[in-house]
């Protein structure tokens, strides 16, 4: 079929791929950062733009058939009736809009009414919660806004010349929270809830159309937010969650419905394949490794698990309730850490440096319960992260998952996804693939680690966790 390319605009810069459409295989790729200091919460999004045209220079298109657009997810970019931006894009986790949120939560009638409604909670970052905090800040700039696009409809719609027809993703629509993965629909009302008035939402179109061609002859894929477009990049299907590991983390799935989850533990999104990824959140992950680091006086990540793996599982007793944020996954908004188990042979740097890694691990084991225990299957987790490369990690996650673990060789998954859904919108144009069927690509590289014998010491360790999770904080997962 030739080349395809896919193009990545994450919060800090652009990365492009381009790759053989039949086999995936990367041939060339550019890269360049946004001409945006440090990660502020409002953009121009012509930065945006800006580093697409760097990050394609030197003809790394030539040639190229088909491309497809992954961006960073939560950005609003509010747009008035000429189509011009009112204001610069509201970007990333805003803090600035925890207070919309709770109001927003209040207004519907409280989670459960979220959750039944669009499959998630209101969050500070959320678009939804973004279009509450403008009505409520900045009225003027809110009564201008007659059309909202993310960022990655609104790449779209740039490349193919800014047409009357503005299109989206069922994955980008998912997470704005006006958009149900289970009904497959925009709820207008609730865009009216937090903006004050209706607005022009894009069309979402199915994950094998196109979205356009250029006058040049280039087909736009349907694009779609980073995680979905990571999930495709990385090939997961049913039977697969991947968990990330950053400050906090996530654990998401494959799964043939949405799931409604009334305690918004949850969040229901859909793929970029016209399946559901259910998410969990949980709020500390390698902050909680940071820490032990600190509190040890060690220097890195690496150093807190070579001396980890000097201790044994269940780190002579010693537990860590991992919570020291507060926590999500369970909802204890107010709580913080807790070591438990202190004996005077526990005491020891080793166990306080594996008990790090087995409470940030078991923290993220009971996410993923959180979606065991909603029919999900789970026969193999996919680790991403810097972290996932640490000795300490490999050796305990697979007997506390319970499933075998894959480390993939780090790569931009969501330019490689974006890259696939371009070939899978070319290869449905020229009538050689099935709009139901994506084109099948190798996976990527990885390390595949099995519980083995380890996996009923390890669910020793996990029991450690949750009797003392249970005998602090009884019920939290009811």
């Amino acid at each position: 079929m030739g080349i395809v390319a896919g193009l990545d605009s994450s919060p800090e810069f652009t990365r492009i791929v381009v790759c053989d459409a039949d086999s995936g295989a990367v041939l060339k790729q550019g890269y360049a950062p946004h001409p945006v200091e440090g990660r502020p919460s409002d953009v121009d999004p012509q930065a945006w733009l800006l580093s697409l045209g760097e990050a394609a220079g030197g003809g790394l298109l030539e040639g190229v058939q088909a491309i497809g657009v992954s961006a960073q997810q939560n950005a609003v970019v509010p747009l008035d009736a000429q189509g011009n931006t009112v204001r610069p894009a509201m970007v990333g986790g805003d803090k600035r809009a925890q207070v919309a949120a709770a109001d927003l939560v209040d207004a519907l009638g409280g989670r459960e009414a979220w959750a039944q409604a669009v499959g998630c909670v209101p969050q500070a970052a959320q678009p939804v919660t973004k279009l509450r905090w403008l009505n409520k800040t900045e009225p003027d700039a809110a009564l201008r806004t007659a059309v909202l696009l993310q960022a990655h409809d609104w790449l779209v719609w740039q490349l193919l010349g800014r047409p009357v027809r503005r299109t989206t993703d069922r994955g980008g629509a998912s997470g704005t929270g006006y958009w149900s993965a289970a009904t497959g629909s925009y709820r207008s009302d609730l865009v009216e809830l937090a903006l004050g008035h209706q607005a022009m939402l894009p069309e979402v179109i199915g994950p094998a159309e196109a979205a356009g061609t250029t006058p040049e002859g280039l087909l736009i894929s349907a694009g779609t937010g980073e995680t979905m477009a990571a999930a495709f990049g990385l090939g997961i299907g049913l039977g697969d969650a991947v968990v990330s590991l950053g400050a906090s983390g996530s654990v998401m799935a494959v799964h043939p419905e949405a799931l409604v989850d009334n305690t918004g533990m949850i969040t229901s999104l859909a793929d970029a394949t016209g399946m559901h990824l259910p998410v969990v959140t949980t709020l500390n992950a390698v902050r909680t490794l940071r820490g032990a680091v600190e509190m040890l006086g060690l220097s890195d990540l690496e150093s807190l698990s070579d001396l980890a793996m000097k201790s044994t599982p269940g780190s002579h007793g010693l537990v860590l309730l991992p919570y020291l944020e507060g926590e999500r996954t369970p909802n204890l908004p107010h709580t913080a850490g807790t070591l438990s188990g202190l004996r005077r042979e526990s005491m020891k740097p080793e166990h306080l440096a594996r008990a790090a890694f087995e409470g940030m691990l078991c923290g993220l084991a009971d996410a993923l319960d959180v979606l065991r225990g909603r029919g999900v299957e789970v026969r193999r987790v996919f680790l991403l992260g810097a972290a996932a490369e640490l000795s300490a990690v490999q050796a305990a996650a697979p007997a506390l998952f319970g499933a075998q673990v894959v480390v993939p060789q780090p790569a931009d998954y969501a330019a490689i996804g974006a890259a696939r859904q371009a070939a899978w919108a070319l290869g449905v144009s020229q009538g050689t693939l099935d709009p139901r069927t994506p084109p099948m690509w190798q996976g990527p590289a990885a390390q595949v680690l099995e519980p083995g014998e380890e996996l009923a010491v390890g669910q020793a360790v996990r029991q450690q966790f949750v009797s003392v999770r249970e005998q602090m904080y009884p019920g939290a997962f009811r």
